[in-house]
């Protein structure tokens, strides 16, 4: 039996009757089981199929309205003749068949999670940023055994050098290395006393009452994943209607700047005096700013093809559900 599929909204009710009664009257002559979709609370579907309902799926055909019962009929026939052609020609097809008429446990979950993923993203991506800010507060009210926890957990995602590092608390929120040039805070070799190429000892450090607590992330991961969230929720609250950025707009405006300012302070990091090669130290300032760029594109390139690919989803269990006649969502 063939299975087709209206999508109606609400306003196009004589529309929707019509067809209905349309299939009900060719039923008989051609068998086929009809499940009905209202696609009203779908975004997505309703922006494509907008002023083109009610909307009739048989099989890889579609009908957009209007359209007369002779149309319906020629459809019926040529999905049903598809349909029988595929049975003979490919043996699988006819469990593809059968899989998209159960619904199991995880099309409940696929579901749900298609409704609210961007949610667990923006949750998610709001504590990973959110804890290394705890550390210093918990190191401000006398915790320093839980702020090392929260440390101890972002040590192998992050190089945690101090001088590469937000502080909170304290004089100021940064003391970047003499190297920086920013003269108008004072330096990490200034306020700490210790050898700005000691790396362990960069890592080590995490603060005082004077110069603050450092914060568990540097401040270009802080950037990275504060930009990550700032899309996440722009995205959700747009309704999730933009659209990718291309690749080479990601590769130039995102990649390329947070690639050249990170590479270019290798030598300095590693101590490495090579005379044709340029020493230089980021700020603060700088890797915020490509922090952020990478952030912000690689979020605008990535979630909506995400989302492309949980509309997909989406309308597969819809048609699951809708052939098993539970309510959509």
């Amino acid at each position: 039996m063939i299975n087709v599929f209206l999508y109606i909204i609400d306003r196009d009710k004589a529309e929707t009757n019509q067809v209905i009664a349309q299939l009900s009257a060719l039923r008989e002559e051609i068998p086929h089981h009809l499940a009905v979709i209202n696609i009203e609370d779908d975004l997505s579907v309703y922006q494509a199929y907008q002023g083109k309902t009610p909307v009739l799926e048989v099989g890889a055909y579609h009908l957009y309205f209007p359209y007369d019962e002779d149309t319906i009929r020629i459809t019926l026939v040529s999905a049903r003749d598809r349909q029988a052609r595929l049975l003979v020609s490919d043996p699988k097809y006819a469990n593809r068949l059968a899989q998209g008429k159960q619904v199991t446990n995880s099309d409940h979950f696929g579901r749900w999670l298609t409704k609210h993923y961007m949610s667990i993203i923006n949750i998610f991506l709001l504590i990973y940023l959110g804890l290394p800010f705890l550390a210093p507060v918990l190191q401000k009210i006398g915790l320093s055994g839980s702020a090392k926890v929260i440390h101890a957990i972002y040590n192998p995602l992050c190089h945690q050098l101090a001088y590469r590092s937000w502080f909170m608390f304290g004089e100021q929120a940064a003391y970047p290395r003499e190297l920086a040039g920013t003269t108008h805070l004072k330096t990490y070799e200034e306020v700490t006393g210790l050898n700005p190429h000691d790396l362990l000892s960069a890592k080590a450090f995490k603060g005082n009452e004077e110069l603050g607590y450092k914060v568990a992330y540097c401040e270009r991961d802080v950037a990275i994943y504060g930009g990550m969230l700032l899309f996440s929720i722009f995205f959700t609250f747009s309704g999730r209607k933009l659209k990718a950025i291309p690749w080479y707009v990601w590769l130039v405006a995102g990649i390329l700047p947070i690639g050249f300012d990170g590479v270019s302070q290798l030598p300095a990091l590693l101590s490495l005096h090579l005379t044709w090669l340029p020493v230089r130290e980021s700020t603060p300032l700088l890797r915020t700013a490509t922090g952020m760029l990478f952030g912000i594109t690689t979020a605008w390139y990535g979630l909506p093809l995400f989302e492309e690919t949980m509309r997909e989803s989406k309308a597969i269990i819809n048609k699951k559900f809708a052939l098993q006649n539970e309510s959509l969502p």
